[in-house]
């Protein structure tokens, strides 16, 4: 099998987008499907960036989305699409896409291309206000005519559903991690020495919580992992004078991140009960179980889904006091805070991106079933 994955933005990019992308491209390679990767080029090779060994059955294709010099500032998802289109006949070759914009233009383009819709969110309930109407448009457009949709999460699939009806093929497939084969030693016996948050800084990610909970936590250390330089300096503003250290390190190399990870014995997911969180299959849920830390994490359907009651500390979303309370739960009992990084080490296995390539290559092979 050959595929067309299609990623008009550019790569290496600091989201957690770009690290799926690429993973997720990798690991079908694994699978045996004969990949062409086009992205829009950003300087290092992203495998070479990601620190992921390029299958040989993985074709890179870079296609720019800017106009020539001297208006190379000007650029649009559009040239990258009429680009794609100059580059491949996509009558013939099945397509994968997650970004809606694109899979719009697949949706109305003449030859009625096959591809696959990855749905991360649903746009026209997270798209600000004087935009829904239009990504709504788009969005059925996508669902209606995409030959299979694979949503992110329950959630994500449920409301394309109700908004939309049933697609095609529907699937839900969260998302992954490249599971470490060893850990390194880490001193269980004072777990509240090396508390960890690993993602963005946006509010509906629950961080600020975290910073407001340190007061509660004296003897503890926290490590903020990620966050552009503006975010960063709104956090530290935040940080109480009292309580736990709140050590803000900012956005580091993906490995890099995930080498701190790896060292912390406790990790904290507060997402608020935001729009966006209805919707979300975080990258960091997964690698927070791939290096076995013990999990602190908000009690919304997203994260039930992957975990089970005795899995994790569960809080409740947007609550400080009740963040803080769990940490100290796990700082005065340290055996159950390694039980809880064994069990969801352990259950890891379940979310590897090869794992996850082998249900998207089951979709795949359906697409191909049907005319």
């Amino acid at each position: 099998m050959k595929l067309l994955y299609a990623f008009p933005e550019p790569l290496p990019l600091q989201r957690a987008r770009g690290i799926q992308a690429v993973n997720s491209v990798a690991a079908l390679a694994e699978t045996g499907v004969e990949v062409i990767f086009s992205y829009v080029p950003a300087g290092e090779d992203p495998f070479v960036h990601y620190g992921i060994a390029m299958p040989r059955n993985v074709e890179l294709v870079p296609l720019s989305r800017s106009l020539p010099w001297p208006l190379n500032r000007v650029h649009s998802n559009r040239l990258f699409a009429a680009r794609l289109n100059g580059r491949f006949d996509l009558g013939r070759l099945p397509i994968m896409v997650r970004h809606l914009k694109l899979a719009a233009w697949l949706a109305a383009h003449p030859k009625r291309p096959k591809f696959l819709y990855e749905a991360h969110e649903v746009f026209a309930d997270t798209a600000p206000e004087k935009r829904s109407i239009k990504r709504h448009k788009e969005e059925e457009r996508v669902v209606r005519s995409a030959a299979a949709v694979v949503a992110n999460s329950a959630g994500t699939a449920r409301r394309l559903v109700e908004l939309y009806g049933n697609p095609r093929l529907l699937e839900i497939i969260p998302n992954g991690v490249a599971r470490p084969e060893a850990l390194p030693d880490r001193d269980w016996s004072r777990p509240g020495k090396h508390i960890v948050y690993a993602g963005s800084l946006f509010p509906w990610k629950g961080a600020a919580d975290l910073v407001s909970a340190a007061s509660h936590l004296p003897g503890c250390n926290i490590e903020i992992l990620g966050g552009d330089p503006s975010r960063v300096q709104e956090m530290q503003a935040l940080a109480p004078s009292r309580g736990a250290e709140v050590k803000f390190s900012g956005h580091l190399p993906h490995a890099q991140a995930m080498r701190r990870v790896m060292t912390a014995c406790i990790a904290v997911l507060p997402n608020r009960p935001d729009t966006d969180s209805v919707f979300t299959s975080p990258i960091k849920l997964f690698e927070y179980m791939a290096a076995g830390c013990a999990i602190v994490v908000s009690d919304l359907p997203p994260m039930r889904e992957i975990l089970d009651e005795e899995d994790a500390m569960w809080i409740t979303p947007g609550d400080p006091q009740s963040l803080a309370a769990a940490i100290v739960a796990l700082v005065q009992d340290p055996a159950r805070a390694r039980r809880l990084g064994e069990r969801v080490r352990s259950k890891s296995t379940q979310f590897t991106w090869q794992a996850r390539a082998m249900r998207l290559n089951a979709v795949l092979a359906r697409m191909g079933e049907h005319k």
